[in-house]
């Protein structure tokens, strides 16, 4: 397992225990993996953003933090909040990281998740980039808003 991985899981672990949040120092952070701070950063930019259900707010300067906080999700607002995080363009890899937070969630079941991955995919939205993950959003905000319904 790599140090990412490692990281990303005492980080999941630690908000769990915490009911949801927690407040970090990225440089204490960082000396007990012993790896850099801007590999701190990586890891909480890449897997503790809005479409994976987490909430990050930082204060630089000698006593900053970072915090993360576990976005709650009740069907009906979180969902809500998702279409609001989309925009006009999505990526298949947010696609991905938004279907997973619903299954993980309760939200959607693993047959849903995999219907919706299939339909969103660059294999069924054969046109060009932009016009790709313009149409990508826009399915998936109307898949949201069914969800909702």
């Amino acid at each position: 397992m790599g140090l990412s991985n490692i990281i990303e899981e005492f980080l999941k672990e630690l908000i769990h225990e915490e009911n949801g949040e927690i407040e970090i120092k990225r440089n204490e952070l960082a000396g007990k993996f012993n790896c850099v701070p801007s590999q701190i950063n990586y890891v909480i930019s890449t897997r503790f953003s809005p479409e994976r259900g987490y909430k990050v707010e930082s204060r630089r300067g000698g006593g900053g933090y970072i915090r993360i906080t576990q976005i709650g999700y009740d069907e009906e607002s979180g969902v809500m909040r998702l279409i609001g995080l989309i925009g006009d363009y999505l990526s298949f890899q947010n696609s991905e990281s938004i279907i997973k937070n619903l299954y993980e969630n309760g939200i959607i079941d693993k047959k849903t998740a995999n219907i919706i991955l299939s339909a969103v995919s660059d294999n069924s939205l054969i046109i060009k980039q932009p016009e790709r993950d313009i149409v990508r959003a826009k399915i998936m905000k109307n898949i949201l808003l069914k969800i909702c319904e």
